[in-house]
């Protein structure tokens, strides 16, 4: 789940996008994350630090340079995430806030957003490790 993401002619995403939009992203992100009913459980009332680690693992993520794992170490990211309930409910809300943080980010082009909201979705099913409870 850590591999770049790199087109050979254009380079990688992280390239493409930069990182000064990466980081208003990640922002937007959150302020939709702390106003989520289903997601604002589960995160911290002080979204700082979540917020620096979201931006350091994507930068590595989309082939920027390594800083989670220079900060954190490795990502394991189903690992850290295993004390929260992520039910297929909440990865759907967090690829919402997703989803709507990369519509609000008007510095992205459409092809960037598009392969970020791919890639993402594709994390956020990864991250599920409880069913949803009925009703």
């Amino acid at each position: 789940m850590t591999a770049p993401l790199t087109l050979s002619d254009r380079g990688s995403l992280y390239d493409r996008i930069g990182p000064q939009v990466l980081a208003a992203l990640v922002q937007r992100f959150y302020a939709r994350v702390a106003a989520d009913p289903d997601l604002a459980p589960i995160f911290p009332a002080d979204l700082t630090l979540t917020a620096e680690k979201q931006l350091a693992f994507l930068t590595g993520f989309l082939g920027g340079p390594p800083l989670y794992h220079q900060r954190f170490g490795p990502p394991r990211l189903r690992a850290r995430h295993l004390p929260h309930a992520i039910t297929p409910r909440r990865a759907g809300a967090w690829m919402a806030c997703m989803e709507a943080a990369i519509h609000e980010t008007p510095e992205l082009g459409p092809d960037e957003a598009r392969e970020l909201a791919s890639a993402l979705a594709r994390v956020a099913v990864h991250m599920v490790n409880t069913p949803d409870l009925p009703g």
